[in-house]
């Protein structure tokens, strides 16, 4: 009977916190969403004056709003330590952020471990499926550039296309840096069965932790922005253009980044707003690979020579690699698909520990 009144009592608890919780982020978005709106539909006449002010200005917003996001998984325990090198020396230079995606918490993630990467949250664009457009966050979104695509075959060629004339239009245009997205085209629960059967039915490796990629974005990105290494021309803003045409060294970096999380149950967003989860500790690693690193004459290394390091209490874990894209397109696709299976590797190797999770 004792057990039974305990387990009422945190039953109890745990409904209350998850009201407050849901009341306090309601107000939040209610007060914090309009204000950034309104704010930026009062400094219209800057956006006509001066452009790179104004994309300053909604910048710092933005990345205000992401903190607030942040903070809620902040509030109900879920943190993260960060261990590896340094990234913020690349945060002024244009990257490519590749993740796995298992759920919507993905994002919430990414928003709380970049906060404090300089002025990479606010100089980010994000490629997210359509679907997040009809969120609260949505309109936040549309407004400072984000793209959201849409998947399908009946789809997918106009939507490369889409792709490529919002990277020309916006991404020099804001003084956009790291795009982030994700290559494998959906939710690991959703697209696993269908990426095992074209992989059995083309001879290809058995992946359980995550599924092929779709590269048609990559490429797209890519092309489109390491083209600027050679003819240094967008379309977009042109009177902001002129003058930074010739800084840009187009995309520099790919960043591989592999999320796991305990018992692989993935932290989607219902549980960051009403934290319902017992509290968690995110370890999040980043490893760059200089361009003096590179394999001569081929293609991205297949592996780093360093010793991989152990780390302590493994909850939940990222791993973010680093390259130079000075490389053709098709040695990047190449190395993306290398990078899946490294990515295999590792989660499999934290399945299989399971210490703290």
């Amino acid at each position: 009977m004792a057990q039974l009144l305990d387990g009422a009592g945190k039953l109890v608890w745990v409904l209350l916190r998850s009201v407050l919780r849901f009341t306090f982020m309601f107000i939040n978005n209610c007060v914090a969403i309009p204000s950034y709106c309104l704010y930026l539909l009062l400094l219209q006449p800057l956006r006509i004056w001066d452009s790179s002010v104004f994309w300053h200005i909604e910048g710092v917003m933005f990345k205000w709003l992401l903190a607030m996001v942040s903070s809620w998984g902040w509030v109900a325990g879920y943190t993260v330590t960060e261990w590896g090198d340094d990234v913020r020396p690349i945060s002024e230079e244009e990257a490519m952020v590749i993740v796995n995606h298992q759920s919507t918490g993905d994002v919430c993630t990414l928003m709380m471990c970049l906060q404090d990467k300089g002025t990479v949250v606010r100089k980010m664009m994000w490629l997210m499926d359509h679907v997040f457009k009809y969120t609260n966050f949505g309109l936040v979104s549309l407004i400072h550039g984000d793209f959201f695509i849409r998947q399908g075959k009946a789809h997918r060629d106009k939507q490369l296309v889409y792709l490529k004339e919002h990277l020309d239009k916006y991404y020099h245009s804001r003084d956009r840096k790291w795009i982030v997205l994700f290559p494998e085209g959906g939710f690991l629960r959703k697209r696993r069965e269908t990426s095992q059967l074209f992989a059995k039915k083309h001879s290809l490796p058995h992946l359980t932790h995550v599924t092929l990629p779709r590269l048609g974005a990559s490429h797209v990105i890519l092309k489109t922005l390491g083209a600027q290494q050679e003819n240094g021309s967008v379309g977009g803003d042109a009177s902001m253009l002129n003058t930074t045409a010739n800084k840009r060294k187009g995309l520099q970096w790919v960043i591989d980044m592999t999320i796991a999380y305990p018992k692989a149950r993935p932290m989607d967003i219902q549980t960051w707003i009403f934290g319902y989860r017992p509290p968690t500790v995110t370890h999040v690693h980043y490893r760059i690979i200089p361009s003096s690193r590179r394999t001569e004459g081929g293609a991205f290394p297949a592996d780093d020579p360093r010793p991989h390091v152990a780390v302590p209490d493994p909850v939940v874990c990222f791993r973010l690699r680093l390259h130079v894209v000075q490389r053709p397109p098709v040695h990047l696709l190449l190395f993306i698909l290398s990078a899946l299976m490294r990515r295999e590797s590792l989660l499999d190797h934290w399945d299989s520990l399971r210490i703290g999770w």
